[in-house]
């Protein structure tokens, strides 16, 4: 059985390890275990705290192999982004000019250096090793965070943003960062990336060009990719677009990748989830249906796919054996959405 449940210091050996086989592109998962192991700590310290309104909490998960207990995915959310530290991207702007005398009307695009997701809640740190990639276990991974922020919606801001991992050729170049970042930062595009990656980003703020940059009189490999996704991250944002993410007109300041957000409520597991009491627990028999739940305490929360039958709208029959697993209980509450 997997289930999501969050960090503890004890996985840290296995989050190295699974940090080791990711691509160097995921900057939030370092393979470095100073910094894996402070996330532990900071993500404990969230679920632990007592908190009125989104602040620089880190809520770190890991997916959990019940069987072996091998750790076999990641996710996170970051309650509110750019207070502590500015959370830089540029805004796609649009103008349009006409001239009179000429008759012509000529359209640009410019990229402008933004902080505009002040304050706003991000998921992200979103992955799952390959040989667990089957039987629905990303999307129980990427859905459990919202479940979360479902159970403890005044934990987190109105506004959910990703950002998404910009495209890149097969040697790992960026067309937007040789054409762009290149020429203000004397690092290599993996180095910036990483630093940005593992929150030390006033460099950016330090040395990229404050007035905007018409798009137009990039090169056209560099123009091409702005909003584009690297195609390892295609998958988790087609999840992102099914929740009702959309992309913001914003895109990362050095490879292009979209932002894309939604307000909470309109979240799609959150909208159609639904709050109930576990009648009984019996075995699985045919009127029962794979469902998304979880428990409702936080410092405990734990979430997996649950074979129920719902009895009305506030109570459910689970499974026996996969209730156990994750310690629920007759009269225990739950939240659940349908697969």
């Amino acid at each position: 059985m997997m289930r999501v449940r969050p960090a503890i210091m004890a996985d840290l050996d296995r989050l190295v390890d699974l940090a080791s086989g990711a691509s160097k592109g995921l900057t939030t998962l370092p393979a470095n275990r100073g910094i894996l192991e402070t996330r532990i700590a900071d993500s404990i310290i969230a679920f632990e705290s007592d908190v009125d309104g989104p602040g620089g909490e880190s809520y770190f998960m890991v997916l959990e192999d019940t069987e072996n207990g091998k750790v076999a995915g990641t996710c996170a959310i970051y309650a509110g982004v750019g207070l502590s530290k500015a959370f830089y991207n540029y805004k796609i702007l649009k103008i349009t000019q006409y001239s009179h005398e000429l008759n012509v009307t000529s359209t640009s695009h410019l990229l402008n250096l933004a902080n505009d997701y002040q304050g706003a809640t991000e998921v992200g740190t979103l992955y799952l090793d390959p040989a667990y990639r089957k039987n629905g276990n990303g999307q129980l991974l990427a859905r459990s965070r919202y479940l979360l922020m479902g159970c403890f919606a005044s934990r987190f801001s109105d506004i959910v943003m990703a950002e998404m991992r910009g495209w890149q050729d097969k040697d790992g170049k960026s067309p937007l960062w040789e054409a762009l970042g290149s020429h203000f930062f004397q690092l290599p595009f993996p180095d910036a990336d990483y630093i940005s990656g593992v929150g030390n980003n006033q460099f950016i703020a330090d040395l990229m060009p404050k007035f905007p940059i018409y798009i137009e009189l990039l090169p056209k490999a560099a123009q091409d990719v702005i909003g584009k996704t690297h195609d390892e991250t295609r998958p988790a944002l087609n999840l992102l677009k099914k929740e009702g993410f959309r992309f913001s007109n914003a895109v990362d300041v050095f490879d292009g990748g979209p932002c894309v957000d939604v307000r909470l409520e309109d979240i799609r597991t959150i909208r159609h989830s639904r709050l109930a009491t576990v009648r009984n627990l019996v075995d699985r028999n045919t009127s029962m249906r794979r469902h998304l739940a979880c428990t409702i305490a936080l410092k405990g929360f734990q979430s997996s796919w649950l074979h129920m039958h719902p009895i009305n709208r506030d109570t459910v029959d689970l499974d026996r054996n996969e209730a156990e697993k994750l310690g629920i209980s007759v009269g225990d509450q739950i939240r659940y959405v349908a697969d």
